[in-house]
Order: C-alpha cells, then sequence, then structure tokens
C-alpha cells in the first residue's frame, strides 16, 4: 500500500539510512549521473533534521522509502543557492526553497510528483512564506550520457504554475559518475508566487 505522509524537523532522522540509499540510487540517473557517498548524504540530510521549518515529503510502498522530497528556508540552504538571489536583489529570507524530489522509476506516472508540490507548497504556506523556488541542472542537449527518450520536465514544472528564471543561476559542485572529480555545474531556478 503507497502512502504519502509529511514529516518536519527531527521526524524525519529514522529515515536518514534509507533517504540516504535512495538518494544515491536515484541521483545516479541522467541528469545528475551523481557519484555520492553515504556520508555525504546522511551529512546532508542531518541539516533538515535540526531545523524545525524543513520539510521532508515521503513515500513508502508497505514500511519501505520508495521516494522523498525536501524543503527549507532559502536562508538556511547552502550558499550556493542564495547567491543568485543576493546577486538579483532578492532577500532569501522571503523564499521557501524545495530541494530534490526523488522517486524509484516504479512508482513514477501514478501522480505523486504534483503531490511532492502540493505537499511542499501547502508547507511553505503554513510557515508563512509566498514565494517558492527549486533549481533543476542543466545539461547540454547533447551530452553523450543522455538518454534518447529522455523528456525534460519543464512541461511539468509550467503545469505546476513554476516560471523558469535564466538570471538566477547557481553553481554547485558534485562528481559525475564519469568524473574523477567534482565540478560544478550549472543549475537554474524555477519559481512561484503563492
Amino acid at each position: 500500500m503507497v502512502r504519502v505522509e509529511v514529516l518536519e524537523g527531527a521526524e524525519l532522522e529514522p529515515l536518514i539510512p534509507e533517504l540516504a540509499r535512495l538518494r544515491m540510487a536515484i541521483f545516479r540517473e541522467w541528469p545528475y549521473l551523481y557519484q555520492g557517498s553515504l556520508e555525504y548524504e546522511s551529512r546532508y540530510l542531518a541539516k533538515f533534521v535540526a531545523l524545525p521549518e524543513s520539510t521532508l515529503v515521503v513515500v513508502r510502498d508497505g514500511e519501505r522509502v520508495v521516494g522523498a522530497s525536501t524543503a527549507l528556508p532559502l536562508r538556511e540552504a547552502e550558499a550556493e543557492f542564495q547567491a543568485p538571489f543576493v546577486a538579483a536583489g532578492l532577500d532569501p529570507g522571503a523564499w521557501y526553497y524545495f530541494g530534490e524530489s526523488v522517486l524509484e522509476p516504479a512508482y513514477r506516472g501514478r501522480g505523486i510528483g504534483v503531490e511532492f508540490f502540493r505537499r511542499r507548497e501547502a508547507r511553505a504556506r503554513a510557515l508563512g512564506y509566498r514565494q517558492v523556488a527549486f533549481c533543476a541542472v542543466e545539461r547540454p542537449a547533447d551530452h553523450p550520457l543522455r538518454p534518447p527518450d529522455y523528456v525534460p520536465l519543464d512541461g511539468f514544472w509550467q503545469r505546476r504554475g513554476y516560471t523558469r528564471r535564466p538570471d538566477l543561476r547557481a553553481y554547485f559542485a558534485w562528481q559525475d559518475l564519469s568524473e574523477a572529480q567534482e565540478s560544478l555545474k550549472p543549475m537554474v531556478f524555477w519559481v512561484k508566487q503563492l
């Protein structure tokens, strides 16, 4: 039985090992191609535990975690994600930032992605935020590892009411599967007024 629930702050601590495993598995796929490590994933997820304003939307099939989506105040996100807002004269404190959404392939196409956005937007409103944002990695159209049947999610995000903001661009480092070390990846923001 698949169910979706929202956890806040310390409620997600018992799930860190499962969430770390899930993030590493899904982020190996296009367009992230992320090498990853359990150590980094555990550190990354620990910040959500320590922050009462954080949000985790979790999807379980029985007791097994098969999907998750995170959010937190932008002012609590990494400096790399705040920088484009500061440079554009936008106060990071006014924005709620949606982190990753990861979902095992067998559960895609069932409306869970829509639910991720609905639940995070509801949490942002409950916390008093009226502006939300997320960013997506940009890969060249001719990237050699791009699957031939890949369909970008731009249309999905636009149907949720998000607008692409190419003027808000972040650069974040991680190690691709094909790389010997980390390199900066361009990421563009999508925003919405609630």
